[in-house]
């Protein structure tokens, strides 16, 4: 049964991300975070770890953080691994009596220090069922430091190591599927979310990751106005039409069950949501037909295994 939610007094809770940090206007990163945040309780403590990436450079400026909670820079390889070293200790503490608030484990990254470079420190921290939260803010490439592909970048994206051009028509390979591979590892909570509408989906979900005992994933899909190519008052928009043309579906895992959160009534074309960035417009020139063709049997192979795994 879903927890009701008074939304004003949620969204009237004291920011624990303050403001005065260097997130670029309309950056996912920074909407991510403040809202997963803001479903910690008030009551509880929080200490917050950070792989290396666009949200640690323009948010940690040492010695100073714009993080009301504790906060730990990792390097990107080992976010997974100090959050759960951390973890581990306040469990010993609190068992000697040493600490007694509340305090809750959630580490950041990007898909960069998430699906490659920390995907192994992060498995093992899923493994071993450390009550921590791993949050990645997937922008779909390394953005800070230059737009390089990731294997989250979608597949035809435009990226400086994928370039589009006259011999190539963007990133080969099609994007890793993390959420599901982050299910496989049969941990208590595993989702898949955005920014929707009033917000909704999102908190609930961060609100269960956070409180559901045991290891716990979610995965924002995070624009990037730099290296996606749009407005930073088109953010919304383009979170709306990943979702509705289920190239970002909506989904849980809970304790191995699949669960959809929402499906659209009218499936939109993903061509919707490739025409609303600037990295995808190689695909609108003649010839691109195709390409688009292809990016749409994708998403919906994708949708309609997600949908059985479902029971939909």
């Amino acid at each position: 049964m879903e927890t009701a939610y008074n939304y004003k007094e949620v969204m009237s809770r004291p920011e624990r991300l303050a403001p005065g940090h260097r997130m670029c206007a309309g950056c996912g990163g920074t909407v991510a975070v403040r809202a997963v945040l803001r479903a910690l309780h008030p009551e509880d403590r929080a200490v917050i770890g950070n792989a290396t990436g666009c949200l640690e450079v323009s948010t940690f400026m040492y010695p100073y953080t714009a993080y009301e909670d504790s906060y730990i820079h990792n390097a990107f390889e080992n976010a997974g691994a100090t959050m759960s070293g951390v973890e581990t200790a306040y469990r010993v503490l609190r068992k000697k009596g040493k600490i007694g608030e509340n305090y809750k484990f959630i580490t950041f990254g990007g898909d960069g220090g998430t699906y490659d470079i920390g995907f192994q420190s992060l498995s093992g921290a899923m493994e071993r069922g450390h009550d921590m939260v791993y949050v990645c803010y997937d922008n779909g490439a390394y953005m800070n430091t230059g737009t390089q592909r990731s294997s989250a970048t979608p597949q035809f994206a435009d990226t400086t190591t994928t370039p589009a051009g006259e011999v190539s028509s963007g990133k080969v390979q099609v994007r890793k599927d993390l959420t599901a591979v982050m299910a496989e590892h049969h941990i208590p909570y595993a989702a898949q979310t955005t920014f929707t509408g009033n917000f909704r989906d999102l908190h609930t979900k961060a609100e269960k990751a956070i409180y559901t005992p045991g290891a716990a994933f979610l995965n924002v899909m995070s624009p990037c106005p730099r290296g996606w190519g749009y407005e930073p008052a088109e953010l919304m928009q383009i979170c709306r039409l990943a979702v509705e043309s289920c190239y970002w579906p909506l989904y849980e895992v809970v304790d191995g069950k699949w669960i959809l959160s929402y499906e659209p009534k009218n499936k939109l074309p993903v061509e919707d949501f490739l025409r609303s960035q600037k990295r995808f417009k190689h695909l609108f020139t003649p010839g691109g037909e195709e390409l688009i063709a292809q990016f749409q049997a994708e998403v919906d192979k994708r949708w309609e295994e997600l949908k059985k795994k479902c029971g939909a």
